[in-house]
C-alpha cells in the first residue's frame, strides 16, 4: 500500500516563479525573427455567397509572401475537420455533417468565417493586403437566434439540415415517463434559457508553423490542450500526411477551459503557408478577433418538468432542449449537447428520466466545449426545478432535496437514466455546507439586509457530473518514467496543463509512488516528440487518467528495481521490500534509494538485470468514469430600486476524491465558481437581426470582475472512488457545474418576496429592475 507522503499536501505550484517573472514560453514567445505574419480576411456577412476572389493587387502589395483562396490546389487538397459524435436525424438517417473546411468555399455561414489568407513579413503589410483584397459578396438572409431558426420560413443555414435542425435525439423511457408525469400528484414546469458564451482565455488562440524542406516534416507550436489529438487531425485527416511527417508542440498554455482542445482553420493555413514560402509563420488571434472566430459554448434552450408524489417524492423528470451547434460542427459540438445528459439524474433517487435534444444550426461560430460541457446545463435543469417544486408545494427547499437524497449505503446507485454511481455522501455534503454557510442565521441577515433597503435571497444546490469519460469506458492515457544515468528522474505525460499545476501535481504522485522528493522529479508534457500517444486535458481527466498511467508505470519501475536491488543485495528478488524510504531487505536495515538503484541500472551487469536502464511506459484507461460532487450555497443581495445585486457568501463542500494538492483543488473550485457566476452576471453573446455580433469586445461582454466575488469559503469531504488507483474524481469544473443554478436559486429566493419565481440568464441589474417593476405594477 502507497505511503501518501506529499499527497494531501498544498505544496505550492512549481511553474510560478517563470510565469510570474515573466519566463513563460509561450507560443508567440517562440516565433524566430524572420517569421513571417498570417492574417485571415474574413466574412463581413453572416450569410453570403461568394462569387469570386480577386487576389492580384493584394499578392503584389509590399511585403506579401502569399495569399491562399479557397481555390488554392494546397487548399482544396486538405481534409474537412472531425465530427466526433453521430446523432440521428428526425427520419433516423444520420445527422448531416457540413463540410467544415481551413477556408470556407462558395459561401460564409457566420460573422467571422474564414475565407481568404495572406502571408507577409509583418502583420501591418497582412492588413493592408486584406483591404485590398477584392471579393465578390453576394448577401443572403441569415438566421442567428436559437428558436427563430426552427420557426417555418427561417432562412436555411444548409439546404441538406431542412428547418435547419441537424439531429433529434432521444435518451431515457419517453413512454415511461410521460405516464408517470400524467399520474403524478404535482407537476411544476420551468422555460428557460442558457446563454451563449464565450471561453475568453487570457491568451488567445495562436499558432507557428515550421516546415523542414530536409526531412519533409511539419512543426505546429500552439497553445493546445490535446496536441496528439491534433496531430492525428492533421496529418491524417487534414494534410493526408504520416503521422511521423507531423510534430505538434503545445508550450505554456494560458487558459483554455475547452476551447483549445478543437482543431481550427488557422492551424492548416499556417502550416500550408510554411511550406510554400519556406519560412516560419506565425498567426496570433487578436482578441476582437476571438470574439468572432472562436467557438462559442453554451447557446441552448430548455423546458422541464418534474413531477412528484404527494410527499414531495420524485417521480419523473422530462427535458427538451434546443441546442444551437452553430453553423459547423466543431470536434465535439454534437457531444456537448448530448454525451453528458445523465447528470439531469443529479444526486437523486429518480429513475425515469426522458430528455430529448434538437440540435439546430445557425449562421454563427460553432459550438464547442466550455467549461462544463453540459453538465452545468444538466444541473441547472434538476436543481431549478428542484426550487419551484419546493416554493409550489409548501415544502421547505432542503427538506425536499433530503427526501429525495441517494444514501451512502445505496452505493453503487444505478440512476436508470445513463450514470452509475460508484460512491458518495451526499446528504454530508450538503449538511456540512448549510453549517459552514451558516444557513440557519439567514433569517438574522435578511431583516439586517431589509432594514438596510435590500432583498437577501439564499440558494442551495448539489451538484454531481461525470469526469475521465465517457460512461461506455474511460479513453486511455500515457505516462512515462525514465532514469537517466546520474539516477535523475523524469515523467513524461500525454496530459497537458492550461494554469491547473500539473507539474507539482505529478511531481506529488510520482514522489509518493517511486519513493523520492517532489523536487527530484522533472515533469513535462505537450510535445508529440516526447511521448506517442496522449488523449489530453479536458473533461476533469488529467489526474484521474495521468495518474492511472503514472501509477501502472510506477509499479513497472517498482518491479525492475526489485530486481536491480536483489542483484546488488545479493539476495532474492521476493526478499527485497519496498516502502517510503526506497528498496529494503526484508527484515534487515540494508537498504538503496530509488536513485540509487536507478544508477546501478546503468553500472551491473546487463545480463543479470536483463538490459541497462530503468524506464516503463504505460497506456492505461481507468476501470470507470468517476463522479465528482459537491453542495453550492450562494447568497446575494438586490437593491430593489436599481436591480444591481452582489454575492456576498459563497459556500462549496466537494467531493472530488482524494485530493492530491488541497490548495490547487481550492483555486480550481473558486475559478469555476466564477465563470458560473459570470454567465449569470452578464456574460453573452448576442447578435443583431443581420448577424452582427453586438458584444465583440471586452466594452459589450460582461466578464467578472473581482469584486463581483466574495471570499469563497471551500471544504473538502474526500469519498475515494475505485475506479482508478488514486481514488481521485476530478476537480476541473466541479466549480462551474454548481455555480449556474445555486446563483439564480439565490436570486429567485431574493424576489419571491414580490411574487417572482424565477429570473432567465445573464440577471443583469436592468433583467431585474424590470421584473421588479412589473411585479410592483401587478
Amino acid at each position: 500500500m502507497t505511503t501518501w507522503r506529499f499527497v494531501g499536501k498544498s505544496l505550492p505550484r512549481s511553474e510560478d516563479r517563470r510565469l510570474l517573472s515573466g519566463l513563460g514560453r509561450y507560443t508567440a514567445d517562440l516565433v524566430a525573427p524572420d517569421a513571417c505574419r498570417l492574417f485571415i480576411v474574413r466574412s463581413p456577412h453572416a450569410a453570403a455567397r461568394i462569387a469570386g476572389i480577386d487576389a492580384g493587387v493584394a499578392a503584389a502589395m509590399p511585403g506579401v509572401r502569399l495569399v491562399l483562396t479557397p481555390d488554392d490546389p494546397d487548399l482544396m487538397r486538405l481534409g474537412d475537420f472531425t465530427s466526433r459524435v453521430s446523432r440521428l436525424t428526425p427520419d433516423g438517417t444520420p445527422n448531416f455533417v457540413p463540410s467544415y473546411r481551413s477556408l470556407s468555399v462558395g459561401a460564409a455561414r457566420f460573422v467571422g468565417d474564414a475565407v481568404a489568407a495572406i502571408v507577409a513579413d509583418t502583420l501591418a503589410q497582412a492588413k493592408d493586403a486584406a483591404e485590398a483584397l477584392a471579393i465578390d459578396w453576394q448577401p443572403l438572409p441569415a438566421v442567428t437566434d436559437l428558436r427563430a431558426a426552427v420557426a417555418p420560413g427561417a432562412p436555411e443555414v444548409w439546404a441538406e439540415a431542412p428547418g435547419n435542425v441537424c439531429f433529434l435525439h432521444d435518451q431515457g423511457p419517453v413512454a415511461e415517463v410521460e405516464h408517470a408525469i400524467a399520474g403524478a400528484r404535482h407537476r411544476v414546469s420551468i422555460t428557460y434559457p442558457i446563454s451563449r458564451v464565450i471561453a475568453a482565455p487570457m491568451e488567445t488562440r495562436a499558432a507557428l508553423a515550421h516546415w523542414d524542406a530536409a526531412e519533409e516534416r511539419f512543426t505546429l507550436t500552439a497553445p493546445l490542450q490535446n496536441p496528439h489529438f491534433i496531430r492525428e487531425e492533421y496529418a491524417e485527416r487534414v494534410l493526408g500526411i504520416p503521422g511521423h511527417r507531423l510534430r505538434v508542440i503545445a508550450p505554456d498554455v494560458g487558459g483554455a477551459f475547452g476551447l483549445k482542445e478543437s482543431p481550427f482553420p488557422e492551424y492548416g493555413l499556417a502550416l500550408i503557408a510554411a511550406r510554400r514560402i519556406w519560412r516560419d509563420v506565425l498567426w496570433v488571434g487578436e482578441r476582437s478577433e476571438s470574439f468572432i472566430a472562436d467557438h462559442h459554448a453554451r447557446d441552448m434552450h430548455s423546458s422541464v418538468t418534474l413531477a412528484l408524489d404527494e410527499d414531495g417524492i420524485f417521480q419523473a423528470l422530462r427535458i427538451e432542449t434546443l441546442a444551437n451547434l452553430g453553423a459547423y460542427l466543431s470536434w465535439n459540438g454534437v457531444h456537448v449537447p448530448t454525451n453528458n445528459l445523465g447528470g439531469l439524474s443529479g444526486v437523486y433517487r429518480c429513475r425515469r428520466i426522458h430528455a430529448r435534444v434538437r440540435g439546430v444550426f445557425t449562421h454563427t461560430p460553432p459550438t464547442s466545449p466550455y467549461r462544463g460541457a453540459g453538465r452545468p446545463e444538466a444541473t441547472y435543469a434538476i436543481e431549478r426545478a428542484i426550487d419551484l417544486a419546493a416554493v409550489r408545494l409548501g415544502i421547505d427547499r432542503v427538506e425536499l432535496r433530503r427526501r429525495n437524497l441517494i444514501a451512502p449505503e445505496q452505493m453503487p446507485w444505478a440512476t436508470g437514466f445513463v450514470f452509475t454511481y460508484d460512491s458518495g455522501e451526499f446528504e454530508r455534503n450538503m449538511d456540512d455546507a448549510l453549517a459552514l454557510a451558516d444557513w440557519r442565521g439567514v433569517e438574522a441577515r435578511r431583516a439586517d439586509a431589509q432594514a438596510r433597503g435590500k432583498l437577501l435571497g439564499i440558494g442551495v444546490a448539489n451538484a454531481i457530473e461525470i469526469a475521465n469519460g465517457p460512461v461506455t469506458g474511460p479513453f486511455t492515457e500515457s505516462a512515462d518514467v525514465s532514469f537517466d544515468a546520474t539516477g535523475a528522474a523524469t515523467v513524461t505525460l500525454g496530459v497537458h496543463s492550461q494554469g491547473q499545476g500539473h507539474l507539482i501535481t505529478f511531481a506529488q504522485i510520482a514522489a509518493d509512488l517511486l519513493s523520492l522528493a517532489p523536487e527530484e522529479i522533472r515533469v513535462r508534457f505537450g510535445d508529440t516528440e516526447q511521448i506517442e500517444h496522449g488523449t489530453g486535458t479536458f473533461g476533469s481527466r488529467s489526474v484521474v487518467a495521468g495518474g492511472a498511467a503514472l501509477a501502472r508505470a510506477a509499479e513497472g519501475i517498482v518491479a525492475r528495481g526489485r530486481r536491480i536491488a536483489a542483484v546488488a543485495f545479493e539476495c532474492a528478488e521476493n526478499d527485497v521490500g519496498f516502502d517510503a524510504d526506497g528498496f529494503h531487505v526484508i527484515g534487515t536495515d540494508r537498504r538503496l534509494s530509488t536513485r540509487d538503484v536507478a544508477r546501478l541500472a546503468f553500472r551491473l551487469p546487463p545480463g543479470a538485470i536483463g538490459g541497462l536502464g530503468l524506464s516503463e511506459k504505460a497506456i492505461v484507461a481507468p476501470d470507470g468514469p468517476s463522479f465528482p460532487n459537491g453542495c453550492h450555497v450562494c447568497e446575494v443581495e438586490i437593491d430593489p430600486e436599481t436591480g444591481l445585486w452582489e454575492i456576498t457568501r459563497y459556500t462549496v463542500v466537494d467531493d472530488v476524491g482524494r485530493v492530491i494538492n488541497p490548495k490547487l483543488v481550492k483555486g480550481q473550485i473558486h475559478g469555476g465558481v466564477a465563470q458560473g457566476v459570470g454567465q449569470i452576471l452578464g456574460e453573452a453573446i448576442r447578435y443583431d437581426a443581420a448577424g452582427q455580433c453586438l458584444s465583440g469586445s471586452f466594452l459589450d461582454y460582461q466578464m467578472p470582475r473581482a469584486a463581483d466575488l466574495p471570499f469563497i469559503a471551500c471544504k473538502s469531504n474526500e469519498v475515494p472512488t475505485t475506479m482508478n488507483p488514486l481514488g481521485a474524481k476530478g476537480a476541473g469544473e466541479a466549480g462551474t457545474v454548481g455555480a449556474l443554478v445555486v446563483v439564480v436559486n439565490a436570486l429567485a429566493d431574493a424576489l419571491a418576496p414580490l411574487g417572482i419565481d424565477h429570473v432567465d440568464m445573464p440577471a443583469t441589474p436592468e433583467r431585474l429592475w424590470r421584473a421588479i417593476r412589473q411585479a410592483r405594477v401587478a
